[in-house]
């Protein structure tokens, strides 16, 4: 029954981490058991089992409980399986989800040697817009997981194709991701290409793009600035932050010891 392989699929992270705190007493359990199943349940009959098997599987990431083995030998070549051009076209929108939710959990080495180049297939992949959506929508996050060379390199001829496909939708995905794929690029990059790609979107014959545009304006604008002077960084989530100055920590601090003082003298008074 599908519902039993979904409810065993919601209790194998917790069994996982179980298993690894008491990994003296089951060293092998979770990668002679345990993987097999998540890897099997990836390519299930049942929609809702699949489901649950991916997010176990991120979960299992998360938790950085699967081996660096077990993630290119056993999951890296069933989600390429999965998103093959001739592959069903249910499992292939999956499988394009569940490689953009895994880049930032794996090593830089595996996803640019295993997962980049089917990713960037998927950009140009004619017959699913669904596809190319979920690849302008993490455009950034890959960006962060391979880095600038390979960002520059293979995937910002994608991101330029992303940002004129002819569904709207597509152009203005783009435009809500374009800080983060610019603040992996160099300033010359920004300055030479990006710049001319931007005022495209911000000018694009779509309303909804070019709003989308205009609200990534500032944050864009914001990567030309040197983050070690104007202390603006990027959080793991892919908002923009700044970092507090050593004058603000200071002061901070000189503040708060200057209540610890008062309150210690209030007390002393009472």
């Amino acid at each position: 029954e599908p519902t039993v392989r979904t409810e065993l699929m919601e209790q194998i992270p917790p069994i996982a981490i179980f298993l690894q705190e008491s990994r003296p007493k089951f060293p092998t359990a979770f990668f002679e058991y345990l993987m097999p199943i998540v890897v099997r349940y990836l390519t299930d009959v049942n929609n809702q089992v699949r489901k649950a098997g991916q997010e176990a599987l991120l979960i299992l990431l998360e938790q950085d409980l699967v081996a660096q083995s077990d993630i290119e030998n056993k999951v890296c070549p069933i989600l390429l399986d999965l998103s093959a051009p001739d592959s069903d076209d249910e499992y292939k929108v999956e499988a394009v989800n569940i490689i953009c939710k895994m880049a930032s959990m794996l090593s830089r080495t595996t996803v640019e040697h295993m997962l980049l180049p089917r990713f960037c297939e998927l950009c140009s992949d004619g017959k699913l817009f669904q596809v190319r959506k979920i690849c302008a929508a993490n455009f950034g996050d890959i960006c962060n997981a391979v880095g600038q060379e390979a960002t520059e390199r293979l995937l910002i001829p994608k991101f330029f194709e992303l940002c004129s496909d002819s569904v709207w939708g597509m152009r203005k995905a783009c435009a809500e991701c374009f800080m983060a794929v610019s603040y992996t690029t160099s300033p010359e990059v920004r300055r030479s290409k990006l710049s001319p790609l931007f005022i495209s979107l911000i000018s694009d014959t779509c309303r909804w793009v070019r709003q989308a545009a205009f609200q990534s304006l500032g944050p864009f604008i914001s990567t030309f600035a040197n983050p070690s002077s104007a202390g603006l960084y990027i959080r793991e989530d892919g908002t923009l932050s700044i970092r507090p100055s050593p004058q603000d920590v200071t002061s901070s601090s000189y503040q708060a010891s200057n209540n610890i003082n008062f309150m210690s003298s209030s007390t002393n008074v009472v």
